[in-house]
C-alpha cells in the first residue's frame, strides 16, 4: 500500500471514529480518558492548558469532511475557554496551544469575527508575557511571589504561531519580532551541542541573564525529554516557515539528527531517550509531534529520510497505538505528561491531535497550517 492509500484509509477510520465521539461528548473538553470514557476538563480545570486540542482535531477533521457535529461541537469548546480567557491567572504561555487551535482555526474556515478577536486577546496576552532583558517568554504563573518568573520552556516553541498569526493579521510587527526573539533564545539558550535540548531553562528576570536548567518532565538535569525534542522540532520548523531565517531550520535539523539517532528500532518512543533500558514507560505523544515536524521539515529541506521516518512512526502507532473503534473515546493510547508522574502509557488528548494532523499532512488533506 503506498503512502496516500494507507494514509486516506487512517483518515477514514478517524473520520468515522470521531463523529461518533463528537456527538456522544458535545459540551466536554477531554485530557484523557478511563475505560474508553473522556473526562471533562471543562468541569475540573477550564484554564489547563491542553483544552483546545479536543476543538483543534474537530476542526482539522471539519475542514476535511463538513460534518455540521465537528463544527458544533468545536464552538461549543470554544465558548466554554471565555472563561479562561478572561481569568488572569489561568492565562499563560500556552494560548497558542488553546486559540490557535480554536479561535484562529475557527476564524480561517468560517469567518467568525468573535472568534478573531478571542485570538488577538490571547496573542496579545501572549506577547505580554515577553521579559524584554532575557528575550523570552515567560511559562507558567506562580502564587504571586515570583519563583517562576525567570523561567521558559521548550514548549512555547509551539506557541509561537499565535503571534506569526496575530502579527500578519494585524500588519502589526510587535508580534513577528517577540516571536523570532524568543526563538533565538530558545536556539542559544535551550539546544545542547549534541542536538538535544533542555525542557525548563531559568532565567534573572531582571537582567535576563541564563542562570541554569532543570530537567522538568524528563528523566533527570541533563537528559532528553522524548516530547521536548518534538516540541523543538516542530517548533522550529514552523519558525523557519514563518520567518524564512535559516538558522531557525538549521536549528530544527540539529535536533532531529540526535532525535533520529536514538529512536528505538521498534519505533516507540520512551519518555526521555536517557530513562534506564529496563523502564517500559512510553509517549506516544512524541512520535506524533515529531512525526507532524518532520513532514513539515521534508517539504522545507526535500529530504526523503524526513518524511520516511514521519510515516513509518506514524504506521507504528496507528498499527499497535490506536483505538479506530467507535465505542472508545480515545484514539492514541500510552501517552505519558512526564517521566516522575505516577501514571504512565495512558491517552492524552494532543495525542489524538497530532496524530490525526500527521495522517491529515500525508493526505495532504490538513486544515490549516500552524
Amino acid at each position: 500500500m503506498n503512502k496516500l492509500s494507507w494514509a486516506e484509509e487512517t483518515a477514514s477510520k478517524i473520520l468515522e471514529k470521531e463523529s461518533a465521539v463528537a456527538a456522544r461528548n458535545l459540551g466536554k473538553i477531554p485530557y484523557t480518558a478511563a475505560n474508553g470514557v473522556f473526562n471533562d476538563m471543562s468541569q475540573q480545570d477550564i484554564c489547563w492548558w491542553t483544552n483546545g486540542f479536543w476543538a483543534g482535531l474537530l476542526w482539522q477533521l471539519y475542514g476535511y469532511q463538513k460534518e455540521d457535529i465537528f463544527r458544533t461541537a468545536a464552538e461549543e469548546i470554544e465558548s466554554k475557554l471565555d472563561q479562561n480567557l478572561m481569568t488572569a491567572q489561568g492565562m499563560d504561555h500556552d494560548s497558542g496551544f488553546r486559540w490557535l487551535l480554536t479561535s484562529v482555526a475557527n476564524y480561517r474556515l468560517t469567518g467568525s469575527a468573535a472568534s478573531r478577536n478571542r485570538a488577538i486577546l490571547a496573542a496579545n496576552n501572549l506577547a505580554g508575557r515577553f521579559n524584554l532583558a532575557g528575550s523570552f517568554i515567560r511559562s507558567w504563573n506562580d502564587n504571586g511571589s515570583g519563583e517562576t518568573a525567570g523561567w521558559a520552556i521548550i514548549d512555547c516553541m509551539m506557541n509561537l504561531p499565535l503571534l506569526y498569526w496575530a502579527s500578519e493579521e494585524l500588519k502589526d510587527p510587535r508580534f513577528f519580532q517577540i516571536a523570532k526573539s524568543h526563538a533565538d533564545t530558545v536556539r542559544q539558550a535551550f539546544v545542547r551541542k549534541d542536538g538535544s535540548v533542555c525542557h525548563i531553562v531559568a532565567f534573572d528576570p531582571v537582567t535576563g541573564k541564563r542562570l541554569h536548567s532543570l530537567g522538568g518532565q524528563g528523566f533527570a538535569h541533563g537528559s532528553a525529554w522524548t516530547r521536548g525534542q518534538s516540541w523543538a522540532i516542530y517548533g522550529f520548523t514552523l519558525s523557519y516557515l514563518h520567518t524564512k531565517e535559516a538558522r531557525y531550520l538549521e536549528t530544527a535539523e540539529q535536533v532531529v539528527s540526535y532525535f533520529l539517532a536514538h529512536i528505538p528500532e521498534s519505533g516507540f518512543l520512551p519518555v526521555d531517550f536517557c530513562q534506564p533500558v529496563s523502564c517500559p514507560w512510553e509517549d506516544s505523544t512524541a512520535a506524533a509531534i515529531a512525526a507532524c515536524g518532520l513532514i513539515e521539515l521534508n517539504k522545507a529541506t526535500g529530504k526523503e529520510k524526513y518524511l520516511t521516518t514521519a510515516q513509518w512512526l506514524l504506521q507504528t502507532l496507528a498499527r499497535s497505538r490506536c483505538s479506530f473503534s467507535p465505542e472508545t473515546d480515545q484514539l492514541l493510547e500510552n501517552g505519558s505528561a512526564a517521566y516522575h508522574d505516577t501514571s504512565h502509557n495512558f491517552p492524552i488528548i494532543y495525542g489524538d491531535y497530532f496524530f490525526t494532523e500527521g495522517i491529515l499532512k500525508l493526505c495532504e488533506k490538513e486544515t490549516f497550517l500552524w
